[in-house]
């Protein structure tokens, strides 16, 4: 055998041994999407006492079907399994392929307690690994990560997003909740797109539950389903958008948080954020919302919810939508309130922000307006800190270097 004759030999060899690997590696992967789905655990209405959980597996005539046990170190065996089933829809991909959409509300817990879960159709062979989540405690303190417009297409977007969410865990440990304000991909029938979102999320999204906002390029066809299929909100939205899970409200300790749809419904949603923000007695109001009322620049078409806002003496509100970093000073009735200073006293006025964005995309810097406090664009993912103690709030913003950019403080009268 000659050496030319040896090398194609080592050659072929090497190839083999690749396609070996990689079919391994792909029957692995099969194996785990059908079998350790991404679970993406969201808040329900009673954040002290239950829980929603979404996932979706390749077979859309499964059961959706959730157990649960109490403690950090039990197992699924015994009488002290809480047993929950759900509903089950199926999804056209934009491959053909049609998936499974399961989603099951565990409820009845016990609130600030630590719980084991896992999800499957019931069957001995189909649960997943154990996975584990705790209910917020009925305690009023709180803090939580807010960022926006992951807005990737390729793995490496989504790294970008993951990389961010990092840093956002680094400076804020304890958070309770993610508010994401929308814009999670780029192309809403991206199938791909929506895969390594969940895959760069999976090292938080089962356990600390997820605030999903619904932004423009979530939308697909002017449709909410393909955005619903992956969360599992409260059903307490205007009634044009029940079962989108674009439009909901929830307590969390001392605050009403509301999450609103700027892409459609306005009018519907308008009646029921004043119904919503005058029922609740909470001591703090916060909206999470796509498009800016008050941010890099103005949605002239939600402009009737922020006199909303001042009637009820909402706080802060949560956007994204511009790809930079804003942040208003206190508004009333369109005019800046307060001192100028960044701390706003017993309701001077409702502050708007914009967290820049946590993904790939940044865009120009657009001219200031007379309410922007700060404005800039750094080029760089951000995320921000909220922190809820008494009577209390504040704002941290930083960007994807834990260098911090932006901070004030809201306080209420005693």
């Amino acid at each position: 055998m000659n050496r030319k004759d040896t090398m194609w030999i080592i050659i072929f060899a090497v190839v083999i041994v690749a396609a070996v690997l990689g079919m391994q590696w792909y029957s692995k992967g099969d194996s785990n999407t059908k079998e350790n789905p991404v679970v993406v655990s969201t808040i329900s209405e009673d954040s002290t006492t239950s829980r929603a959980f979404t996932w979706q597996t390749d077979n859309p005539n499964l059961s959706a079907k959730l157990q649960i046990v109490k403690g950090k170190d039990t197992s699924f065996e015994g009488d002290e399994i809480l047993n929950f089933e759900g509903t089950t829809t199926s999804l056209v991909l934009d491959n053909g392929a049609t998936v499974g959409v399961h989603k099951v509300e565990a409820t009845g817990l016990t609130p600030g307690s630590v719980y084991q879960y896992r999800v499957g159709d019931g069957s001995e062979e189909g649960w997943s690994d154990p996975l584990t989540f705790e209910t917020a405690p009925e305690e009023e303190d709180f803090s939580f990560i807010y960022a926006t417009d992951s807005q990737g297409e390729t793995q490496s977007d989504f790294e970008l997003w993951k990389n961010t969410m990092d840093q956002a865990f680094t400076m804020f440990p304890d958070a309770s909740f993610v508010v994401h304000a929308g814009d999670f991909v780029e192309d809403s029938g991206s199938d791909d797109a929506w895969n390594y979102f969940l895959e760069e999320s999976t090292s938080w999204i089962s356990r600390i539950p997820i605030v999903p906002v619904i932004g423009n390029n979530d939308v697909m066809d002017d449709k909410f389903e393909r955005f619903a299929s992956y969360f599992y909100t409260p059903d307490n939205g205007a009634s044009k958008l029940r079962g989108t899970e674009t439009n909901y409200s929830f307590d969390y300790g001392s605050a009403h948080i509301a999450v609103l749809n700027t892409e459609g419904s306005i009018k519907q949603q308008t009646e029921w954020l004043k119904e919503d923000l005058s029922s609740t007695d909470k001591e703090w109001k916060l909206v999470a919302m796509h498009r800016p009322v008050y941010g890099g620049n103005m949605y002239k078409k939600i402009q009737d919810w922020a006199e909303i806002f001042d009637e009820y003496e909402v706080d802060l509100v949560l956007q994204g939508h511009n790809h930079e970093y804003s942040r208003s000073y206190p508004l009333q009735q369109g005019e800046i309130t307060g001192d100028g200073s960044d701390l706003i006293r017993n309701h001077e006025g409702t502050v708007y922000v914009v967290a820049n964005a946590s993904g790939p995309k940044f865009n120009e810097k657009k001219e200031d307006q007379f309410y922007h406090k700060i404005h800039f664009q750094n080029n760089k993912q951000m995320f921000a800190g909220i922190t809820i103690r008494g009577k209390t709030l504040t704002y941290q913003a930083y960007d994807v270097d834990c260098k911090l950019l932006d901070v004030f403080s809201i306080e209420h009268e005693e």
